[in-house]
Formats: structure tokens, C-alpha cells, sequence
């Protein structure tokens, strides 16, 4: 007859070593979860491999035991447990009791007891019984029916030590019991045992092997040879006493539980789905079974146009549906509807209700006053007829676009993640039902499913708008959403739509210049070093560098010489072969990203068109993919070249604007410095006057390395920059880069007073605020790191001013395209990088077109500083910018 068995888990002890092993994570609420992943990951480790008939997880209560008392006598205080980790302890015990995991815990008892007592009453059931904890006291417990098992988390990785009473024997020299006393003359401070001055493990063991105990050894004291150790063991008589004690766990506390409540059973409920999603444990979620976990809502596959315009009916009296439109390869799939109080209805393109049918329909319900709640509204868009006329209604709501702006920290919000964060409704996604299934795949093989799931996600966003609607509203951001962020969605369609003109022939012969000027630094690295090698590998530019030619400042690693950029820039002025090497690094780079890789996303328009993403950054920054035109490099002459293969079509120039030190005129505006505003008032070079009043010089007196340095500390103060990091930009040394910071604080005091008052108000609240509202959660400004703190207080003082920015840079797009649009103009925004806007311009047009960015761009905002831009035209990016 097998056995049954049960497995204790030391609630508190692994917590602490995944705390300490796992490298720190944070789900997008801003809470620390790597100690509850770390414990996750060891309990279903030991689960699959003992597969036990019971569990049971003990915990420490917060209240003084006996031995804490004893200990506390001794030593005054134990080491209070990090913030980090305190906070992960009660959502550990939600997820353990969401999965139906029996918690024991007791005042006036420790976890020890309680398992050491749990152990024994199992044990003497018939049962075995594998105990994980990483307290090593435990080990005086261990028999041949109940295992030790001691977990080590490094890197994530998890390796587990397991001890029978043999092997305690076979690793300490002593028997379980006798370990007992082993650990109290040796102590241990993660145990809270004191021990006996000066008796280590080696002594202690020795001691014990001779011995037998401490009693005897007590007994036989006048034989020990040692001097010290047996002055030692004759004094701290009492400390021996004290930490044997506190070694000794008991095996017969009145814990008040019984393991027999801790049977297992299905562990993966929809409340743990929840808790698991919530925590961003997406490498768990494959553990559920994704058939019955999820509840998907009923929907109604519409066959005829009867079944569909009830719906729309309903729609038009509701004055609301949430729609969403499904693609596949060859075109559109279907479109799901929901309207509150009815079942949601999936109608598939096809014979009846054909794309013109299906878009018919949609303009119909926005013309009758209908509000589309929808996800990726950019989707809907090329259905609509005069889309702006719906976004400045507000008539078009973006559960995403929402979801972002109330939680701009996590990036890939799905439908399935804002039911479950805002109506705690539990969804199966898309890669648990189909797998990697193509859509219009899934449709055809898994109808009935796909039209399920499809019905799900629009019934959710019909039950989330209003959750969304009121968090914006509490948050002020609502003004945010429906005056920059949706209005932006459609200026981002059209820019995607229009794309960019790329010469695929000018691409090619600039990856041959690229091609020939790498094979040129080749040979001269390669010369330099005196022999051949592989300069694209770290581990043999380590060796050819720091090795064999010697050169100083190399920094040793496991795996080699580090040769990261940071390391190399600073050696780069001194050694013409790590310059060499940094522009070959750029350079291949360069090749392998621009000039190759533009080339697949050439379409048959020969254009490029980019995907704008505007729920990415945390600041509010737009970015792009596929490509990514953001990184377009400027910091190299061959670099900024790859703008000339970007051109405008037959009859129509490029028209760049670019704002001129926009975060700096924010900072100006929003700390209100009178200095510098007054500076910009000028309209004068402001690095030369910022120069000329920290240096105490007259602007015509400023030294070009005076105003390169005052240009440093201006920008580098928007981005909270340390003495450190302005004193690698500058090469000098950080007291004189201190100084410069001083004298800028000084000049202008607003800035100082600003800076600081950011970082408190964001320490108060929890996030930054732009002047428009757009708020950026700063978790780390709680954390007990001192790292993670200090980043945090940059952030505290960039992200309003990279935010505003970053607001502003949106009115600007939808205001340029607005006039673009309603002048009946057929020059088009085409690209948006940073601070600057790329217009292909008609050539007619040229004077309105720069009137038009003239105007909106620099009246974007209402600021103390006066917005400037820079205008330029050419045939080509390069020559325009």
C-alpha cells in the first residue's frame, strides 16, 4: 500500500531567500513581486516532484514568541524585514488562499514549531512528510520518514538540498538531536542564535563529535586543550543555555491546526487566474486550464441583416455599443457587438454582410449619436467616413488608450487584463484558446469558440467604459484622453497610412558606403592590434585590448573584460583603436538596422509605413516600430545620411520643423525661474548668457569651452543629472562638475526649488504630474534601495518636463493636421520624431504649410517662454533637417 504524504512549506524562510535570490520585479501597479514569484516557483517545483496528498504553509505572526523574547533580551533588536518584502507577504497569503492552500500561523508561535509539531503528528499517522524550509535548524527534525528539503534561488534558478536523518549525519558529523546543539554553540545570526564566542562550526563540530552534547561537554570542560575556547565555553555558560533554547523547536505546540485540512486539490482556480494576471505571472498562467478557467459570455453568430440592425436598434436607443473588427490574411474576418442589456452578436464579412455592408452599418450608428467603445481605435478607422468629426464628438472611446493613461508603466494591456484589473472578470486570451493559431485560421477550424471569445472581449469593454470613464475623471486625466490622447489616434492613422517615400536604390548605395568605410576600420583595428580577430566578439576584443596591448582602465568580468560602450568612450580620446572601434560598432549597427533592414519594409508604393504607438513610454512619448524611426542616429555625420534615402514624391518638398530646446523652455515655464525666463526673453544664444552669469563673465567675453560646458549643465539638468554624470560629459573632475551645478543652482534659484519640490510632491502621491495632467507612477521612490531610490528622483524630476514635452509635441500634430485638413491642403504630416515634424509638402503649398507649423506649433501651449522652432525644406530628410 503507497504511502501518503504530506509537504510543509516555511512560509516566511522562503519567502526571504526568493526575496534575496530573485532579481527584483515589479507588476505594473508598481508593487515588488519577485519574493512571491521566487516561492511560486519552489512550491510548484517540490509539488511536481513529491505530488503530496496534503500542504500546508506556516507562517510567523508578528507578535513576540518566547524565543523572540529570550533573543530580544540578548541582543535588543532583530533586523527589521525590508519594505520590499513586507509588502509581499499578504499578497502571498491572497494567492495561497485563492488556491485553496492550507495557512497555518499562530501568535506566540513560530513557523518552526508549528511545522516541527505538523511533522511529527504526520509522521507518527504513517505518513511521510517533506519539509521545505531554508532554515537549517529545522534539520534536528529529520528522520527516515520525514526529508529536509533546503531550496537555493540564484538567478531565478532554483536547486534543492534534501536531508534525511543519514544524510544530517553524513553532512554535520552529528545526529539530527545532536544538531540541535551544534547550531547553539556555533549560533547562527539568520536564526537569531548567539551561540558561544569563538566556538566556530569546525570547533563546534569537534566538540560535539568528542562529546556528544553540551551538557558532557560542560562535564568534561577542564579537558579542552584550547585556552580561549574553553575560557570561552566557561563564561558564556549561560549564552550556551540561552541559544540551545532557541535552537530547540518544539514538536508538541498546541497549534490549533490539523494537516488533514490541507488536501490537495485544484490548485489553479479562477481566483488564483486573477491574482496570477494582476501579478504578471504570465510564465504561470500555461498552468490553468484554460477550458474551464475562464467563463467566456455568450454571443449570438449573426446570419442575416435582421439579427444585426435589432442590435443596431438597440444601439441607437442606448446611445452606445462597444465594437471590435477581426482581421486575418485575406481581409476582414468580422465585427463583434455589444450593447448593454443585450447579447453580444459577432456578424461575419461575407456574403451578407460584406465590408461596405458591415462600414454602412458602423456610419449609420455614429450618425445617429451612437458612442463606439472599441479597442485600438485605429482599427476602426478605415471604416469610418470623417473621423474627426466622431473624435471631437467623443464619441469614440479606446479602452486601451484609457487602460494607458491610468497605468502608463505597463505596455501591453490586452481587453483580457482591464476586465480582469477593473471588473475582476477573468477572460481566456487568445494564445490559450488558439494557441498561434492565424485568426482567420481560428475562425474557420474553432468557429463557435472564436465567436465566444470575440463576444467575451466586447461584452467586457461595454462593462469597463464606465470604470475607465470614472478613473479618469478622479485622476483628472479625462480632458487628457478626449482632448490630446484619442484626437492624436487619428493624426497617428493617417501619418501611418500616408507613410514616407524611401529611394531604394539611394538605400543601396548607402549600405555600400557603410559597407566599404567598416571593411576600412577593419583593416586599420586589425593593424593596430597586429593580428586578425573577431572584433563584433566582446570576449576576444576583452583580450586583444586589456591582454595583449595592455591598455589600462579595463574592467574584469566572469565571462571577461568588459567592453560595453561606457567603458570604451572614456578610453576613446586616448587610443585612436577604441575610436576606431566604437564608429565600426555605429557603423555595423547602422548597416544591419537601417541600410539592410529599411529595405523589407519597403512597400509596393515604394513607402515606409511605420506603426506609431502612443501607449508605449511612461512619459507620454510617442514611438515607432516596424521599423523604428525613432532612433533614426544623429550623433554621427555618416549616420545622419541614412535621412537622404527618405524623400518627397514627384511635385512636393520635405518640410522639417523641429522645436528648439523644448524641455529646457518647460523647465523655464514650469519652475517660473525669472532668470531664465527672463534669458529666453532675450531671444539671445542661451548657453552663451547661462555662461556668461555662472562664469561671471560678459557674453561676448564667454569662451566657446564655457558655453559648451554651460550647455552641458543646461540640458543636463532637465534630466536631473549628477555631478558624476556631468563630470564623464565634460572629462573634469566631479568636484569641479559639483561646482558648475552649484553655480547653474545659484544663477537660477527657481530651478533648485522646482527640481526639489517635484521630487517631494511625487514622494507624497505615488507619480509626477505634466502640466496637462498626464500622471507617471514613480514606484521606486518607496523602495529601500538605495539605487532604485535615487532613480526615482531623476524620474521625479524629468518626467514632468519630458511629459509636457511630450503633450505639447501632440497638440502640435493635431492642430497642424486640423488646419492641414480643414484649408483643404494635400500636403500631409507624414513622420513625428522627438521634438521634430517631417510635413511632405506640395510645392504650391510651401508658404501655408509653414505659416501652419509657424503658427500651431509655436501655440501649442501657453507657457512663460515662447515656444521657437526651426523650419526647413529639401528634396530629402537630410537636407531638410
Amino acid at each position: 500500500m503507497e504511502q501518503k504524504k504530506l509537504v510543509l512549506i516555511d512560509g516566511h524562510s522562503i519567502l526571504n531567500r526568493a526575496f534575496y535570490g530573485v532579481p527584483d520585479l515589479t507588476n505594473a501597479a508598481g508593487l515588488h513581486t519577485n519574493a512571491i514569484y521566487g516561492f511560486l516557483n519552489i512550491l510548484f517545483k517540490v509539488l511536481e516532484e513529491e505530488k503530496p496528498e496534503y500542504l500546508v504553509v506556516a507562517f510567523d505572526v508578528h507578535a513576540p514568541t518566547f524565543r523572540h523574547q529570550m533573543y530580544d533580551a540578548y541582543k535588543g533588536t532583530r533586523k527589521p524585514m525590508p519594505e520590499e518584502l513586507r509588502q509581499q507577504v499578504p499578497v502571498l497569503k491572497e494567492v495561497l488562499q485563492a488556491m485553496g492552500i492550507l495557512i497555518v500561523e499562530k501568535a506566540g508561535l513560530e513557523a518552526d514549531d508549528i511545522l516541527g509539531t505538523l511533522a511529527k503528528t504526520a509522521e507518527k499517522d504513517g505518513l511521510f512528510v517533506a519539509l521545505v524550509s531554508g532554515d537549517r535548524d529545522l534539520l534536528q527534525i529529520a528522520t527516515e520518514r520525514i526529508k529536509i528539503r533546503i531550496p537555493k534561488t540564484k538567478m531565478g534558478r532554483t536547486e534543492v538540498e534534501d536531508y534525511f536523518a543519514k544524510d544530517v549525519l553524513e553532512a554535520y558529523q552529528v545526529t539530527p538531536k545532536q544538531f540541535i546543539e551544534l547550531k547553539a554553540l556555533m549560533g547562527d545570526t539568520a536564526d537569531n542564535i548567539p551561540g558561544v564566542p569563538k566556538v566556530g562550526q569546525k570547533t563546534a563540530t569537534e566538540l560535539m563529535v568528542t562529546y556528544g552534547s553540551i551538557e558532557n561537554i560542560y562535564a568534561h570542560l577542564e579537558e579542552i586543550s584550547k585556552k580561549s575556547i574553553r575560557q570561552s565555553l566557561e563564561e558564556n555558560k549561560n549564552l550556551a543555555e540561552l541559544s540551545l533554547a532557541l535552537a530547540t523547536i518544539k514538536i508538541d505546540a498546541d497549534t490549533g491546526a490539523d494537516y488533514r485540512d490541507g488536501l490537495v486539490g485544484d490548485f489553479y482556480t479562477p481566483e488564483a487566474y486573477v491574482l496570477f494576471k494582476k501579478l504578471e505571472f504570465k510564465n504561470f498562467l500555461s498552468k490553468f486550464d484554460s477550458g474551464k478557467e475562464m467563463q467566456q459570455s455568450g454571443c449570438r453568430f449573426i446570419e442575416k441583416g435582421k439579427q444585426l440592425q435589432e442590435l443596431i436598434d438597440l444601439a441607437k436607443q442606448k446611445k452606445q455599443c462597444s465594437i471590435q473588427l477581426y482581421h486575418g490574411k485575406n481581409g476582414l474576418i468580422g465585427m463583434a457587438l455589444s450593447v448593454e442589456g443585450a447579447e453580444t452578436g459577432f456578424a461575419p464579412a461575407g456574403d451578407e454582410f460584406g465590408q461596405t455592408e458591415l462600414t454602412s452599418c458602423m456610419q449609420d450608428m455614429l450618425e445617429s449619436g451612437v458612442t463606439f467603445i472599441t479597442f485600438q481605435v485605429k482599427e476602426l478607422y478605415p471604416y469610418i467616413k470623417n473621423e474627426h468629426k466622431y473624435v471631437d464628438n467623443n464619441q469614440l472611446f479606446d479602452v486601451l488608450i484609457a487602460a494607458y493613461l491610468l497605468n502608463p508603466l505597463k505596455n501591453d494591456y490586452q481587453v483580457e487584463d482591464i476586465a480582469n484589473e477593473y471588473l475582476g472578470l477573468l477572460l481566456s486570451s487568445y494564445a490559450q484558446l488558439f494557441g498561434k493559431l492565424p485568426m482567420d485560421e481560428a475562425f474557420e477550424t474553432k468557429q463557435e469558440q472564436f465567436v465566444s471569445y470575440a463576444g467575451s472581449l466586447v461584452d467586457a469593454m461595454t462593462k469597463a467604459k464606465s470604470k475607465l470613464e470614472s478613473a479618469l475623471r478622479e485622476t483628472a486625466q479625462d480632458k487628457l484622453f478626449y482632448e490630446i490622447e484619442m484626437p492624436l489616434s487619428r493624426v497617428l492613422y493617417h501619418m501611418e497610412k500616408e507613410g514616407v517615400m524611401v529611394k531604394p536604390e539611394e538605400l543601396k548605395a548607402y549600405g555600400e558606403t557603410l559597407s566599404g568605410r567598416i571593411q576600412e576600420l577593419e583593416g586599420n583595428i586589425w593593424d593596430k592590434a597586429g593580428e586578425q580577430f573577431n572584433i563584433n566578439s566582446p570576449k576576444q576584443l576583452g583580450e586583444i585590448l586589456f591582454g595583449k596591448m595592455q591598455i589600462p582602465g579595463g574592467k574584469k568580468t566572469k565571462t571577461g573584460y568588459s567592453t560595453a560602450a561606457d567603458v570604451l568612450e572614456k578610453l576613446a580620446p586616448e587610443y585612436p583603436i577604441i575610436h576606431e572601434i566604437l564608429e565600426y560598432r555605429g557603423l555595423t549597427k547602422l548597416k544591419s538596422t537601417y541600410a539592410d533592414g529599411l529595405a523589407a519594409f519597403i512597400g509596393e508604393d515604394q513607402r515606409i509605413h511605420t506603426t506609431f504607438n502612443q501607449t508605449i513610454t511612461a512619459t507620454g512619448r510617442i514611438s515607432s516600430t516596424e521599423p523604428n524611426l525613432q532612433n533614426i542616429p544623429m550623433r554621427m555625420e555618416l549616420g545622419r545620411k541614412i535621412r537622404k534615402v527618405f524623400v518627397a514624391k514627384e511635385g512636393y518638398t520635405l518640410m522639417d520643423a523641429d522645436y528648439s530646446q523644448i524641455e529646457l523652455r518647460v523647465l523655464a515655464s514650469m519652475s517660473g525661474d525669472e532668470q531664465l525666463i527672463e534669458a529666453y526673453k532675450q531671444e539671445a544664444d542661451i548657453h552663451r548668457i547661462t555662461a556668461s552669469k555662472v562664469f561671471h563673465v560678459e557674453p561676448d567675453q564667454v569662451t566657446d569651452l564655457q558655453r559648451r560646458n554651460a550647455k552641458a549643465v543646461n540640458f543636463g539638468i532637465v534630466y536631473g543629472i549628477s555631478s558624476f554624470g556631468l563630470s564623464q560629459d565634460l572629462s573634469i573632475s566631479r568636484k569641479e562638475a559639483a561646482e558648475y551645478i552649484d553655480k547653474y543652482f545659484e544663477t537660477y534659484p527657481g530651478i533648485k526649488v522646482f527640481l526639489d519640490q517635484a521630487v517631494e510632491r511625487a514622494k507624497e502621491s505615488g507619480y509626477s504630474v505634466t502640466m496637462f495632467g498626464r500622471r507617471r507612477p514613480i514606484p521606486e521612490l518607496s523602495s529601500s534601495n538605495f539605487m532604485q531610490r535615487s532613480f526615482g528622483e531623476l524620474v521625479a524630476m524629468n518626467a514632468p518636463i519630458q511629459g509636457t514635452a511630450a503633450d505639447i509635441m501632440k497638440i502640435a500634430m493635431i492642430r497642424v493636421e486640423k488646419r492641414l485638413r480643414e484649408e483643404g491642403l494635400h500636403s500631409k504630416l507624414i513622420l513625428q520624431v522627438h521634438d521634430e515634424l517631417l510635413i511632405e509638402t506640395a510645392r504650391d503649398e510651401v508658404q501655408q504649410v509653414q505659416d501652419i507649423l509657424a503658427n500651431e506649433m509655436v501655440h501649442a501651449a501657453r507657457m512663460a517662454v515662447t515656444l521657437e522652432i526651426d523650419l526647413n525644406t529639401g528634396d530629402n530628410w537630410y537636407d531638410a533637417h
